[in-house]
């Protein structure tokens, strides 16, 4: 309760951290802050190419049955992979004042959510086209999701950067987990190209289950099966407890180790 205090104290240095990452983002390019639309068109096309053309997946609208899913995991692998070494980034702040440490994850993963807030103009513009109309019930459950993708990212931001303090090698360790933890996520295929024997550890994956809600709502249009909902929000919690409460015992010696 302490902790979540103190962060509610130092909210405005929470905003103000993701408000400079978010200007500072692509500061100096021609193109600036486009690169927020650009970066994953040019993925979903490249993806798309390669999907439909190239091993044809064999899904209809697979272009759309992608976009989907590709912007939330942009979202989760750049805060995860990026929120390694918030804590390093930073090491200047930690070792001279005092802020509650947990500021850092949670204003980089809230900087990468918020880019992902203004991407989904671009989702909801494509799935409009696509001819996709989901239920005014299936909408209001993708706020719920994207706050329990938040949450997981969240937690799981904050372990990763909490241990790179004290094993430097975990920040690239981490970027190749994110990779292969895509092509383990149902991002490119179908949960139903999985076999069957294999699904009840594929369904481990805290990300499939939140791919399969958001999928459900802005491709097929409708609500997510509760089922899957739940099992998203217990995954998102979990992480975000365990979070805490690594980051919360490690932070003690960031000063000294830095």
């Amino acid at each position: 309760m302490r902790t979540i205090k103190e962060l509610y104290e130092y909210r405005q240095m929470i905003f103000g951290l993701v408000k400079k990452d978010l200007r500072g983002r692509y500061k100096g390019s021609v193109l600036g802050f486009l690169w927020t639309f650009i970066n994953p068109l040019l993925q979903l096309i490249v993806y798309t190419f390669v999907f439909s053309i190239v091993l044809r997946a064999g899904i209809e609208k697979y272009y759309l049955f992608l976009f989907v899913a590709l912007i939330p995991w942009i979202f989760f692998s750049t805060a995860v992979a990026g929120g390694a070494g918030c804590v390093l980034a930073q090491k200047g702040m930690v070792t001279k004042i005092y802020f509650p440490r947990e500021v850092l994850p949670i204003s980089h993963v809230t900087s990468a959510f918020v880019n992902m807030l203004y991407t989904f103009v671009v989702v909801l513009v494509v799935v409009f086209i696509a001819g996709v109309r989901p239920s005014i019930l299936a909408l209001l459950c993708l706020p719920v999701i994207m706050i329990v993708e938040y949450l997981l990212a969240l937690g799981i931001a904050m372990i990763v950067s909490a241990v790179t303090v004290f094993f430097r090698d975990m920040e690239y360790i981490i970027g190749i987990v994110v990779m292969a933890w895509q092509f383990l996520s149902p991002v490119m295929y179908s949960v139903d190209a999985v076999p069957e024997k294999l699904r009840g550890v594929f369904m481990m994956n805290p990300m499939t289950s939140i791919i399969m809600a958001y999928r459900e709502v802005l491709y097929y249009g409708k609500v997510p099966q509760l089922s899957t909902l739940l099992l998203a929000v217990v995954m998102g919690i979990v992480f975000l407890v365990i979070g805490f409460v690594v980051f919360g015992r490690l932070k003690r010696r960031f000063a000294e180790e830095l």
